[in-house]
């Protein structure tokens, strides 16, 4: 033999050439991938972080006065401000500060103003008791806005003198609920177009100030020491609250939709909504916002459930219904007499003694804080604190619910159950292939859980929703005893399997062969376990276990969505685990069997401790799948966005929330940037997710390398 040594520097240029190329284009498609997840990560961000933006002002000129009277109605519409002063002139003026329209006289003053909540209509009421409904009128497009009358240009007699208190709201189409008050009575009228003024008294009492919701549905009275609640339905008016105060309130507003009540006192403000109990539907006190204060003025929108307070010295707070405290101050200068929102919340009209001046408010979207999307929220009308997704509804003052913590739940619910159940299996499978299995037999068995995983999980989905979830339900006492009789059924395999006749147990002897008769004996016992279990049930109750479970039986549920999703990571985890395992040097375990340890020894001590970095990686991309599945979770679990709830109800999983909302989201809106951000949450998780499996991998190879090394 020639000794003939090949230089360690010889290579030729090609192949030095091939090497360099090859080692830059594998860098350059990792940099490629790390840049594509950045960029992904960034453009989330981009969409997201708006969300979450400070609010700003920006102030436009201030311009002369248009009266030396006070106004008692201010409004912001499509450009133009108008405003009724306190002797019943009206006027027009553009918000660019061109001149403004002449003055022209709705009533004869001094008069007492009311509006509906949204400023469309307001009530000027004279001190003999006589009115005037007025309504600004911005209906022609390009023509100049002018003043209606919808009840006639000429005044109605009130019934009375002495009224210094009004509240006015629609109740119908061309129908209004208006609600006078001397201090001590409340006069009810019912006004119409087309029809005769109906009155109501009722019952006499102290009275401070006077509201009316939006639909007319309820009117609220308050004095120094309570405040009383009356339900209208038609022609029936009752006396549905009397409630104590500690303090004197000294001014009452509504926010946007009429469910919420604020009462400014000298300790505060507080909010205010009906809440149903066992005594029935009743107005509580729900909490105190944080900070503030009443001060000069209490203003609301008009569309969003937001208020503002500005003190004597000029200082703007703004509030929101799902806030704690206050999200953004502003000074505004002394001497603010009135103020009033534009429709949409994005401009502010104030006027001094002095003149008036439009501030643009840049505030989009003043309920969103990442307290109220992972803390629990009290909203309208529910009876406790409460994580709630609930994004549009058909009613138009619905207050918009974002917590993403059902999502979140419902999420990591259904990927750990469908992890519980794929895991023993998926494993057990793989450790018998590698370990136990004969050859001849595993070429046939691996391709073919390999083929299972080509499965589209749309399939599995359907599969699930349409066939496997009405027999479950059918058969729901047999699937729940089914784990324990085929644990119990395995475990007597091998005493019986010691009882079998001895020529039986030789041809099981050969490496895999109990498999023949395992597989028929596992499929028999559960065939009957999920026939006799239903008929059992039958003889027992008269009905399916599942429709006698105390907290319900929803059909696509927790359980269903686990046993599919849990079907579609068994191939994943098997393929991934079985190849750790098959991986382990033969000589270790041949070795371990040298020494006279039995199969399972070498399996428990050797094989897996070999491979464990190898099946734990097995185990987190399972998880990681079911994490970001979202079909069969879409289909099977009936999509139920709620955190409570067992094994036999709805889930909501993020992915699934995203796929079914993202269609219907306006662009740029809210609730379109918070889908956004359901999915920057769902990327951030699954990032951690894997970064700490990867440590814990790299520990456990660390830690059991010197096997990996011999052989």
């Amino acid at each position: 033999m020639i000794d003939n040594h090949i230089p360690v520097n010889y290579s030729n240029r090609t192949r030095r050439y091939v090497d360099r190329l090859t080692a830059r284009a594998i860098g350059a498609c990792g940099v490629s991938v790390l840049l594509v997840m950045m960029l992904l990560f960034v453009w989330l961000l981009w969409v997201v972080m708006p969300l979450f933006a400070t609010p700003s002002m920006q102030a436009g000129p201030l311009q002369p006065a248009l009266s030396t009277q006070p106004a008692v109605a201010l409004g912001v519409n499509q450009g133009w401000g108008w405003r009724i002063d306190s002797q019943g002139e009206g006027r027009f003026f553009p918000l660019n500060g061109a001149a403004p329209e002449p003055p022209l006289q709705l009533a004869r003053g001094p008069v007492i103003g009311a509006a509906t909540a949204d400023n469309s209509s307001l009530l000027l009421l004279q001190p003999d008791g006589n009115f005037r409904l007025v309504q600004p009128d911005f209906s022609a497009a390009d023509a100049q806005p002018r003043w209606k009358f919808p009840l006639g240009d000429g005044a109605f007699d009130g019934g009375s003198g002495g009224f210094t208190l009004a509240a006015l709201a629609p109740s119908g189409d061309r129908e209004w609920l208006a609600a006078l008050s001397d201090g001590q009575h409340i006069r009810l009228l019912r006004l119409a177009a087309g029809r005769p003024m109906q009155s109501d008294m009722l019952a006499s009492g102290p009275v401070s100030q006077l509201l009316l919701a939006p639909d007319g549905k309820l009117l609220f009275a308050s004095s120094e020491r309570s405040l009383r609640v009356w339900q209208i339905n038609g022609q029936q008016v009752t006396l549905r609250d009397t409630l104590p105060l500690t303090h004197a309130p000294r001014q009452m507003a509504l926010l946007s939709g009429g469910r919420s009540l604020l009462l400014a006192d000298d300790n505060g403000i507080s909010q205010w909504f009906d809440i149903a109990d066992e005594r029935g539907v009743h107005l509580h006190r729900i909490r105190d916002f944080d900070g503030a204060r009443a001060g000069q003025l209490l203003i609301t929108e008009p569309q969003r459930r937001v208020f503002a307070t500005l003190s004597a010295a000029g200082e703007l707070q703004m509030f929101a219904s799902k806030r704690q405290g206050a999200f953004f101050h502003h000074p505004l200068g002394e001497n603010v007499r009135q103020a009033q929102f534009a429709p949409q919340g994005d401009g502010l009209l104030i006027e001094r003694a002095d003149g008036w001046q439009y501030w643009r408010i840049d505030n989009p979207w003043p309920d969103i804080s990442l307290r109220n999307l992972w803390q629990k929220v009290w909203y309208e009308n529910y009876p406790q604190p409460d994580w709630v997704w609930q994004s549009t509804a058909v009613d138009d003052p619905y207050q918009a619910k974002f917590s993403l913590v059902p999502m979140v739940t419902g999420t990591l619910k259904a990927a750990a159950l469908a992890m519980l159940f794929a895991t023993p299996l998926a494993l057990a499978a793989a450790i018998y292939t590698a370990w136990f299995m004969s050859p001849a037999l595993r070429r046939w068995i691996k391709p073919a859980m390999e083929m299972m995983g080509a499965l589209p999980s749309v399939v599995i989905g359907l599969f699930a929703s349409l066939w496997l979830a009405p027999q479950i339900a059918a058969r729901l006492s047999g699937v729940l005893l089914l784990p324990v009789v085929l644990t119990v059924t395995l475990l007597l395999c091998g005493p019986l399997l010691k009882r079998l006749p001895s020529r039986w147990r030789a041809g099981l002897d050969a490496p895999g062969r109990e498999v023949w008769l395992l597989v028929p004996l596992l499929l028999l016992v559960s065939a009957l376990c999920l026939w006799l279990m239903p008929l059992t049930d039958s003889a027992l109750w008269g009905q399916p276990l599942a429709s006698l479970l105390p907290g319900g039986y929803e059909q696509r549920n927790l359980l269903i969505a686990a046993l599919a999703m849990g079907f579609a990571l068994v191939p994943l985890i098997f393929t991934l685990a079985e190849d750790a395992i098959f991986s382990v040097p033969a000589a270790l375990g041949q070795g371990s069997l040298a020494l006279g340890a039995t199969a399972w020894q070498t399996l428990s001590r050797v094989i897996l401790p070999s491979a464990a970095s190898g099946i734990f990686a097995a185990l987190m991309i399972g998880f990681g799948r079911a994490v970001g599945e979202t079909m069969i979770v879409l289909m099977a679990t009936g999509n139920t966005p709620v955190s409570e709830g067992g094994l036999f109800h709805g889930v909501r999983a993020l992915s699934a929330n995203i796929a079914v909302e993202m269609p219907e989201a306006a662009a740029g809106s809210a609730h379109y940037r918070i889908l956004f951000l359901s999915a920057l949450v769902l990327l951030v998780f699954t990032l951690v997710l894997n970064t700490l499996a990867e440590v814990v991998r790299q520990n456990l190879r660390h830690r059991y390398g010197q096997h990996e090394g011999q052989g």
